[in-house]
């Protein structure tokens, strides 16, 4: 039950070339930054990266984007990344583009076990009805368009199909975490985290702070440890090391 692994290195170290990876965070808050470095240095590439964002400010998801291990992203805000446009529109990564509750529930099913649901976000779109460029071909011209999903009617509202999400393996970042596996999140980190370690087949979790099984009073437990197959504690430097993407102050 001591899933416990000494170090980043060692709990990315059987992630492949070409893996899926639902990886948490939202904007800086709560992002693996650790596992995704261990990740670049091992040199891993040609990976599929499931995120609500594809990193910041060169951190995060940034550094393998920057470094081209990134082929194909699933996710719902690309922002001010300028270089995840540039990659983006000369065809050299393919994304597919959902809205964010869409995401969010479509990772929450695939951790579930629901291999597909209906929701009314999307219909009347590209989303439902097909055509949004999932890659261009680096003159303008679209690769590769997304194809229509099924749409159907319920008590006379429409419903466009959605898919659950499995990954192959999940980085995830907590404030706490027990040696089983038992996972606290703090605040904005909360909203993508449990949904992203959810969907991995194995998940791998970055902790600030490890404790002893017991310690976390179970009603305060946000992800059950039958989600997490490894967990790494991170030392001080590492769990305090924490960025601002737009600060703002009072005059």
């Amino acid at each position: 039950m001591d899933k416990v692994v000494a170090t980043a290195g060692e709990a990315v170290a059987d992630v492949p070339d070409g893996a899926s990876l639902a990886v948490g965070g939202f904007g800086l808050s709560g992002v693996p930054n650790v596992l995704i470095q261990a990740l670049y240095e091992r040199g891993t590439t040609g990976l599929s990266v499931v995120s609500n964002n594809c990193g910041a400010m060169e951190s995060g998801l940034a550094v393998l984007l920057a470094a081209g291990r990134i082929a194909r992203v699933t996710g719902s805000y690309i922002g001010a990344n300028k270089e995840f446009a540039r990659q983006y529109l000369s065809g050299e990564l393919e994304l597919e583009l959902i809205p964010q509750g869409t995401l969010a529930e479509r990772l929450r099913a695939g951790g579930a076990g629901i291999p597909a649901f209906y929701t009314p976000a999307g219909v009347g779109t590209q989303v439902a009805e097909g055509g949004l460029p999932w890659r261009y071909d680096g003159e303008g011209g679209v690769a590769l368009a997304s194809p229509p999903k099924e749409v159907r009617e319920f008590d006379g509202v429409e419903y466009v199909m959605e898919r659950g999400i499995r990954t192959d393996f999940a980085l995830v970042r907590a404030a706490k975490g027990d040696r089983h596996g038992n996972l606290v999140f703090n605040k904005s980190s909360r909203n993508f985290n449990p949904l992203a370690a959810m969907a991995g087949r194995v998940t791998i979790a970055e902790v600030e702070q490890l404790v002893e099984p017991g310690e976390i009073d179970p009603d305060a437990v946000h992800l059950p440890g039958v989600f997490v197959q490894r967990v790494v504690a991170l030392p001080p430097e590492q769990a305090a090391d924490k960025r601002i993407e737009q600060r703002t102050v009072s005059s």
